[in-house]
């Protein structure tokens, strides 16, 4: 089996540095051979894509814009009445993505809207978000580009969030039925929902595009104490044969360079392709 590939997600990492330039020179002269970035829309796209080829990093995955933080959006792929402002953040996603040499784009789906029942609009935001990823997909296969769907928890994370499990995602994604669009899993968010994560691994794993990792509940480093077995399920994912990137997106409860040490340890065991 070939070991794991890991990129350093640099919108969490290395918060000491100011700027995700100065994050990515860190996460290459940490060893890091890729990086994702959450939201790069407040920098140039040549500016990071200088300072990531700098540090010899390949970009590998970016979100679509949030829409209005003021307003508490986070995402607009799933949210009823915002679909000219979804496929205008699609369009500059796509413009980073291709700027940056990055293939794969994280759709969010975005928050049920601020006192509406889940439940009663469970329906509506689905048509929606089928809508937009039907749009994205072709946009999408223009330019050779993934678009990603994840869930992301309602327990702890995000109460209003549309998407949070697997399952959900899953079935979505068979009604789009669009090859270039695929599952990511973060690994913290499906065991804070559903657990059963070897069974969900080798469940879903055949239509996953990219993978995140952080320890549960404190989403710290895969290292920090916790209720997750990362070598077993490094070694899992290496069995099923995953091949595409690992996201290190956690919050490092030290220094990030320290933190490292899990990351090291797994180099010095099975390399770093």
């Amino acid at each position: 089996m070939a070991p794991l590939r890991f990129s350093a997600n640099v919108s969490w990492l290395f918060p000491e540095l100011p700027g995700l330039a100065a994050r990515l020179r860190a996460a290459g002269r940490s060893g890091f051979k890729a990086a994702e970035v959450g939201w790069p829309y407040t920098e140039p796209p040549e500016v990071l894509a200088r300072a990531a080829r700098e540090a010899g990093l390949q970009l590998v995955l970016i979100n679509t814009p949030p829409g209005d933080r003021e307003k508490g959006e986070m995402g607009l792929g799933a949210v009823p009445g915002r679909q000219a402002a979804f496929r205008e953040g699609l369009e500059q996603a796509v413009l980073y993505a291709k700027a940056l040499g990055c293939p794969r784009i994280h759709l969010m789906a975005g928050r049920v809207p601020e006192g509406a029942d889940r439940a009663a609009v469970r329906s509506e935001m689905e048509t929606v978000f089928l809508e937009n990823l039907r749009h994205a997909a072709g946009v999408l296969a223009q330019e050779n580009l993934v678009g990603l769907l994840e869930p992301i928890n309602t327990r702890i994370t995000d109460a209003q969030y549309f998407l949070d499990t697997p399952q959900q995602a899953a079935a979505i994604l068979q009604k789009v039925g669009r090859p270039n669009l695929q599952l990511q899993m973060d690994i913290f968010h499906w065991q804070i929902m559903d657990g059963n994560l070897t069974g969900n691994i080798r469940e879903f794993l055949p239509i996953v595009g990219h993978v995140q990792v952080a320890q549960v509940p404190s989403r710290g480093e895969p290292g920090s104490p916790g209720e997750l077995n990362f070598p077993y399920l490094f070694q899992l994912l290496e069995d099923e044969g995953y091949k595409d990137f690992v996201g290190c997106e956690y919050q490092p409860q030290g220094d990030t360079v320290e933190g490292l040490s899990w990351l090291r340890s797994y180099w010095d065991r099975r390399g770093n392709p």
